[in-house]
């Protein structure tokens, strides 16, 4: 069956195989995508529905986010799925895992934290987390709060990160001064 269902949507879709269905093609069907985004090629986009998502400048989106813009649970009650546009504005935050359901809005300058569910909209400059995502605090008080640790803590710069070429030693180095502390890395 779920065979079956990802071979319609590929013909759908004009394409021949999961390879060819990429982001390019859900835009092509109508997903908008502003500028500057990162990480949408780890997500998983509703394809089925794909024309109803809409995305800012400025997004980034962490490992393995869902974004969902049809909700079956209706169809064996009503004979109909429920299908609702998901929005997230501009310079928002999506974390690793988090789940954004049908009819939702995140607003600019949100984050919404890692393995969250989010079924209702984010308010502007907003941080929500957990299932179902809540409100934690507002986006400008978090950033202080690391401004005003970045201080006091150990810093590294890009050579210090994969891209950067860390070495073996220096991930030792850098993990034994963490011991129980928190860094920031550039």
């Amino acid at each position: 069956m779920l065979n079956r269902l990802k071979n319609f949507f590929l013909i759908k879709l004009g394409k021949t195989s999961l390879e060819e269905l990429t982001i390019k093609a859900c835009m092509e069907k109508g997903m908008k995508v502003g500028k500057n985004c990162h990480g949408l090629a780890a997500s998983t986009i509703d394809v089925a529905h794909c024309w109803l998502i809409e995305i800012g400048d400025n997004v980034t989106f962490a490992p393995q986010v869902y974004l969902l813009a049809h909700d079956a649970s209706t169809k064996r009650y009503l004979d109909y799925t429920k299908i609702a546009k998901i929005k997230i504005e501009d310079n928002a935050f999506i974390g690793a895992r988090a789940l954004i359901m049908p009819g939702v809005t995140i607003g600019k300058n949100a984050i919404v934290a890692a393995g969250s569910v989010v079924s209702r909209s984010v308010p502007d400059g907003y941080i929500v987390g957990g299932n179902p995502a809540k409100v934690i605090a507002e986006t400008s008080n978090y950033i202080k709060r690391h401004q005003s640790s970045l201080e006091n803590s150990k810093v590294y710069d890009w050579k210090w990160t994969i891209g950067g070429g860390i070495t073996l030693d220096m991930c030792e180095e850098m993990s034994e001064s963490l011991n129980n502390e928190v860094g920031y890395v550039k």
